[in-house]
């Protein structure tokens, strides 16, 4: 026979159970849209406190300088490849169409997208840099050491001679 102690036990069980696979249940769902942020030296080596590298097919976010001389752009269709680099490695963004007005080479960008293979992202978002001081603080800690030329001080973009 059950007492009156045993089944509000198992009641508080069932309950505690059912809880945890609630709590189980979202928090995988919610997995699926998180986007970890990653710079191109550690998309490459790993991240510097763990060294766990993005796994292929995996949804990230990417940071970096577009490198100059390598905005490739299909003249049929509106797809655009272009190499983006922090302090070492470069790896290629490979993205379907319009790209922002503030796009271009030396400016800072960040995609969101997910990893084709171990150097290369395939974007659905290009966001570029609104204002040319601002940078984002995982960006800028990873960029210490890189120069940026401004592009009020860039002879190439006022007409002059580079």
């Amino acid at each position: 026979m059950i007492t009156r102690r045993q089944k509000r036990f198992y009641t508080i069980m069932a309950l505690f159970a059912g809880l945890a696979l609630t709590v189980s249940l979202v928090l995988y769902a919610l997995s699926e849209n998180i986007d970890l942020f990653y710079t191109p030296s550690e998309i490459i080596n790993g991240k510097n406190e763990t060294g766990i590298k993005p796994s292929i097919g995996q949804r990230l976010r990417i940071g970096g300088m577009v490198v100059e001389g390598s905005v490739k752009r299909d003249p049929d269709t509106l797809l655009v490849e272009f190499k983006v680099t922090d302090t070492g490695p470069e790896v290629t963004i490979s993205y379907e169409g319009i790209l922002p007005d503030l796009f271009r080479e030396g400016q800072g960008i960040v995609a969101n997208g997910h990893l084709i293979d171990s150097n290369t992202v395939e974007a659905f978002e290009v966001l570029a840099k609104h204002d040319e001081e601002y940078m984002p603080p995982e960006l800028a800690e990873a960029m210490k050491g890189i120069k940026h030329v401004k592009p009020s001080e860039n002879p190439a973009l006022q007409g002059g001679q580079p």
